[in-house]
């Protein structure tokens, strides 16, 4: 096992600029950056755009907001994969002069014949120019360049997560590593950019176990050392089935927008796959201290939103008062709702006695609709009649009772609804409903000490007084 303290150790994050960072990539960046800090080792971002057609702007854009959100910082500027195609055209010359690739001036039309020819030999597909040389007419025509993979023999990776996989070369095609128009392949890229960034460990989905093979043949041509490979298991459904659209929101921004907290979403996702015994509530810094290869299963993991949920609402409760209430103001604004200049002093006040049965922010701004509320509210029309007759009498001595009450504290609060309970011969489930209309109007709030308490004396009192104004 590598010694907690490496400064050696580099990793990489290496999405293609294809569409969102979705939750999968959002683990395995997490778990780079994890494996990197907790030897004291570097965590690098490498943006795989090599595929013009297909890579955009805006897909950039969504991986770096996605990784900001969570806040996993690499420690140095991006890599983009396509502004090195130079250099991978100069270790493509490399191999050439090894002998480890050749020129494959096979039409695209007579390879795929080949190619199928092969499949229903059930063989590898080898090109006819493996062991031909190419006269100097040949080389003024368009052809491909391909790896020359050794015959006969076996590539042996030993995967920190899968452990020894292995594969015979002859199961093997010599794959392309530039096209035919001098760009150069994926399997290429990733070899030459990880080994000139420093990585150590390529830490990645296990549906790049098969590049493995390919990759490692090309470090051994080159003489360049392997990285150590780590190959996770997917993230699948709540249904076992591979994770898809259907199974709800992949996308990261699309998580920070259903009310998650990132801390919550890290510590989600460190157990997404990742264990270290039963511990499910964890911080960063525990996180970073714990992390290791050895933790990580081999059966895929699976995406539970119930968990998801739970872990929120913890990290929810653990959330700094002035931090939720700005993260609620901003769904109050986006649901279209008025909001006035006080009403952010009035969430911040309400947070410690709301927090706690919510478990996203969405369901908090729902706890806290009370508190934005308007006087004189609008009392819900069946709740009217707990305001009129004895229950109206009764709620107006409460009232009065308050006004002389001195502590506004919830503890405090409590113990005097009690007691006016017990002076007035009723059980509280006669007083609380008459009492929740009159301060939210609809009857959606805590309890009775935790809504006086979140709205402070003077709303309360306010409330109240409005309340039996209507109901005379």
């Amino acid at each position: 096992m590598t010694s907690s303290s490496d400064p050696r150790v580099v990793t990489r994050f290496a999405p293609s600029p294809t569409g969102y960072l979705h939750i999968g990539g959002a683990r395995t960046a997490l778990f780079n950056y994890l494996y990197a800090k907790r030897r004291g080792g570097k965590f690098l971002v490498r943006i795989e755009d090599t595929d013009r057609e297909r890579s955009t702007e805006d897909a950039v854009k969504a991986i770096f907001d996605g990784l900001s959100w969570l806040e996993l910082f690499a420690d140095e500027d991006p890599v983009f994969q396509y502004a090195r195609a130079a250099r991978h055209r100069e270790v493509v010359d490399e191999l050439l002069e090894r002998g480890a690739a050749y020129r494959d001036f096979t039409s695209a039309e007579e390879t795929g014949r080949l190619r199928d020819e092969a499949k229903a030999a059930r063989r590898a597909f080898e090109s006819p120019w493996r062991d031909r040389e190419p006269t100097v007419d040949d080389l003024s025509r368009p052809h491909v360049v391909r790896f020359r993979r050794p015959l006969p023999g076996r590539v042996i990776v030993n995967d920190a997560v899968q452990g020894e996989v292995s594969w015979g070369n002859e199961d093997l095609d010599d794959l392309v590593l530039l096209r035919s128009d001098g760009t150069p392949t994926y399997n290429l890229a990733v070899v030459v950019d990880d080994h000139d960034m420093g990585v150590t460990h390529v830490i990645r989905g296990d549906d790049h176990l098969n590049n493995a093979a390919r990759q490692a043949l090309i470090y051994d041509a080159l003489d360049w050392p392997r990285p150590t490979f780590a190959h996770i298991p997917l993230i699948h459904g709540p249904d076992g089935a591979k994770l898809s659209k259907r199974h709800g929101a992949q996308a990261v921004h699309e998580y920070a927008g259903m009310g998650y907290l990132p801390e919550a979403m890290r510590n989600y996702l460190a157990r997404l796959g990742w264990a270290h015994g039963d511990d499910e509530l964890f911080g960063d810094d525990q996180a970073r201290e714990w992390f290791d290869l050895d933790g990580i299963g081999k059966a895929p993991a699976r995406l539970d939103f119930d968990k998801l949920a739970h872990v929120n609402a913890h990290w929810m409760r653990l959330a700094d008062d002035d931090r939720l209430a700005k993260a609620v103001l901003d769904v109050h604004l986006a649901r279209g709702h008025a909001l006035a200049e006080e009403d952010e002093a009035r969430l911040v006040q309400a947070m410690p006695f709301v927090k706690d049965r919510a478990r996203t922010v969405l369901e908090l701004a729902d706890q806290t609709g009370f508190v934005l509320g308007r006087r004189p509210l609008q009392i819900f029309e069946k709740a009217l009649p707990l305001l009129t007759g004895e229950s109206g009498e009764r709620i107006a001595r409460l009232r009065d009772r308050l006004r002389l009450f001195a502590s506004w504290d919830v503890f405090a609060l409590e113990a005097e609804l009690k007691a006016f309970a017990e002076e007035e011969a009723v059980g509280f489930g006669k007083i609380g409903p008459a009492v929740r209309a009159a301060l939210t109007g609809d009857g959606v709030s805590p309890d009775i000490a935790k809504t006086l308490a979140a709205l402070g004396r003077e709303e309360s009192l306010g409330r109240l007084d409005d309340a039996l104004q209507q109901t005379r």
